[in-house]
């Protein structure tokens, strides 16, 4: 059993037969940053190795929930940009909520030089 150590309730979505996450959404990821006010960054390291392990998941509730947190984590000035390939996944979902939360991701971290822009052009011939 993996378990977060930001948390131990489940966000309501679908998981893996196998596997037994325990996951805590954005809006407790946001209240632990503000409760470690004083020295966040030992907690948006933790913070940040359970998002990357929630992105090898194959389960896509909980890849799309972890990408909101690193589009959250962006918007703090962090850099996310070793996700890319991640948030082109979450676009590629077939659910529109998660294609949703992948181009809102897109949109604030890719850049000219990130290198999945050619998937993500790829990706939106085919999906429009």
């Amino acid at each position: 059993i993996q378990m977060s150590t930001f948390g131990s309730g489940t966000t309501g979505a679908p998981s893996d037969a196998n596997t037994m996450f325990f996951q805590k959404g954005l809006q407790d990821m946001i209240k632990g940053i503000r409760t470690h006010k004083k020295d966040p960054s030992a907690f948006i390291s933790q913070a940040i190795a359970d998002i990357k392990a929630e992105l090898r998941m194959t389960d896509p509730y909980i890849k799309a929930e972890a990408v909101r947190k690193l589009t959250y984590l962006q918007m703090l000035g962090y850099n996310v940009s070793w996700a890319s390939f991640s948030i082109v996944e979450v676009m590629s979902q077939q659910r529109f909520g998660h294609k949703r939360i992948g181009y809102q991701a897109a949109n604030q971290v890719f850049n000219e030089t990130t290198d999945v822009i050619l998937l993500t052009t790829n990706l939106f011939k085919k999906e429009f």
